[in-house]
């Protein structure tokens, strides 16, 4: 499929009745095996790939050209829409994020999301008014280049659970032409829904934090569109990969081999079916 077609596929998703889960693969296997088993789209997540190259997640760790060479392999190494995490959009300004979005369709994306946090512990998140000119820039480049911009209001995840300013952001960021909206970190599911009754586009939420954590089902009522699990795959396998050298350094045993998949299974998803 040409990387147009994989956009209207994905848009097509969106648009449909239901709720879909899109998976976070963070380097060519990943994205290979969840491909294998049978979702429909795939996203990035700049923690997975963050960890897989020994660095923190942040916008002072990660370069843009890292972050879109990664998506590249991705989105290489399977037939779906793929989706990527562009952080702040590389960049304070407008300008960058709209340059970003170019950049982004170049390596074969069909969407990806910019969000407003900024990197910056003294100021987490961008000032009302330039979070919102950042997404109008992003999605008049999206439109024309037929990409699916998701925009992010991150105040959860940086300590400002201020719902009423993340459903105002999420408002003027669909009426600054985003298509998909996302507040990470959302308490509860009675916010959730508030937050979906609010906004006129399909809303993104994020499961696989600890602490609260609803079914697809309990999602589907709530108004959710879209469930994405952001870097808890790749965090759900780095669990198993510490308490398996814990146990060889502390216990001397290798019990974990009982719960490991098998090489022969492994190695069937690498080499999936042709389509």
């Amino acid at each position: 499929m040409t990387r147009e077609q994989k956009y209207k596929a994905f848009k097509a998703l969106h648009d449909r009745t239901g709720t879909f889960i899109i998976p976070n693969p963070w380097n060519v296997g990943t994205a290979k095996i969840l491909t294998a088993l049978g979702f429909e789209a795939l996203a990035t997540t700049s923690s997975g790939y963050a960890f897989s190259i020994g660095r923190e997640d942040s916008t002072a760790n990660l370069t843009r050209d890292g972050i879109l060479q990664n998506a590249k392999e991705i989105v290489e190494a399977t037939h779906l829409p793929v989706s990527a995490d562009l952080q702040d959009g590389f960049g304070s300004s407008p300008e960058t994020c709209s340059e970003t979005i170019s950049l982004a369709t170049a390596v074969g994306l069909a969407g990806g999301s910019v969000e407003d946090a900024t990197g910056d512990p003294n100021s987490p998140i961008y000032d009302f008014q330039l979070a919102v000119e950042r997404v109008e820039a992003a999605a008049e480049t999206a439109q024309t280049h037929q990409f699916l911009l998701t925009a992010r209001a991150e105040n959860f995840l940086h300590n400002r659970p201020h719902l009423e300013d993340t459903i105002r952001r999420l408002q003027s960021f669909a009426d600054a032409g985003a298509d998909v909206l996302y507040a990470p970190g959302l308490p509860n599911l009675e916010a959730i829904r508030e937050v979906c009754a609010s906004v006129s586009k399909p809303v993104n939420v994020l499961m696989g934090l600890k602490g609260a954590t609803f079914s697809v089902e309990e999602l589907a009522a709530a108004g959710v569109k879209r469930i994405s699990v952001g870097g808890a795959f790749a965090r759900a396998a780095l669990g198993g990969f510490v308490r398996a050298a814990r146990e060889a350094k502390e216990k001397g045993t290798f019990t974990f081999a009982n719960d490991a998949i098998s090489h022969a299974e492994v190695s069937s998803y690498m080499t999936p079916p042709k389509h």
